[in-house]
């Protein structure tokens, strides 16, 4: 297997997270590719996949827990809807990149190349991953006590992130009957990594700008900044 630097550094992790694992193993199969198990000559199954699926179900018990013990008077289509937006790829990959996972990543050299220590894909599956491995080596309550530290704990802002663009809509609309349009361009570089800027304004005023790798996420980039704005956020 060839020398990565990423798995180098991967104490580091341990560190930002306040865990130490008893099993190192486990972290750097959370960080694990299928591109780089593939490329190394290892089995699919010696990717980060298993655990991402065992993460993706723990994450899920745990956020539903939650919303069901904070929210005893609401029903269960709108705790449906509050946990979706708690468990969405771009919330999990807004997640990770407050770790700073990406960096950690072992990734196929194809896959290095075309970016992706920044697609939203695999920084939420290694995200769900690492779930899983926290659950594997310290149990219910190590990924228990993460989960509360990097998602329950920011779940206003990931919210905001997958309503951002109906809110601010509504928000426009019901305060001040304005009108709401988006500018949006690609930016210059390669296909891979190309990303967009949206500016977003209201009557003609530009409110916020976003950003992201496509149309829809700079779009929803500028939305919740603007929405924080119009509603008084900071």
């Amino acid at each position: 297997m060839r020398f990565d630097p990423a798995e180098q550094r991967m104490p580091e992790l341990g560190s930002a997270i306040g865990y130490s694992f008893r099993d190192p193993s486990l972290l750097k199969k959370a960080l694990t590719h299928p591109s780089y198990s593939s490329e190394c000559g290892l089995e699919r199954y010696e990717s980060n996949q298993r655990l991402e699926f065992l993460g993706d179900a723990i994450l899920e018990a745990v956020v539903s827990d939650y919303l069901y013990r904070s929210h005893p008077k609401t029903e269960e289509g709108e705790l449906t809807r509050l946990r979706a937006s708690l468990v969405f790829e771009a919330a999990l990959a807004t997640c990770a990149r407050d770790l700073g996972l990406g960096r950690y990543l072992l990734l196929g050299k194809g896959e290095e190349r075309s970016g992706g220590r920044e697609k939203p894909s695999i920084l939420s599956d290694a995200f769900e991953a690492l779930i899983g491995a926290l659950f594997i080596d310290g149990g219910a309550e190590a990924a228990g006590q993460f989960i509360y530290r990097f998602v329950i704990d920011d779940i206003d802002e990931l919210v905001l992130l997958k309503d951002s663009k109906s809110a601010v809509q509504e928000l426009v609309q019901r305060d001040r009957d304005g009108e709401l349009r988006y500018e949006t361009a690609g930016l210059d570089g390669p296909d891979h990594m190309k990303r967009f800027r949206s500016d977003l304004y209201v009557d003609g005023k530009l409110i916020a700008t976003g950003s992201g790798h496509s149309k829809k996420a700079a779009e929803q980039d500028a939305a919740m900044k603007a929405l924080k704005i119009l509603d008084g956020r900071k």
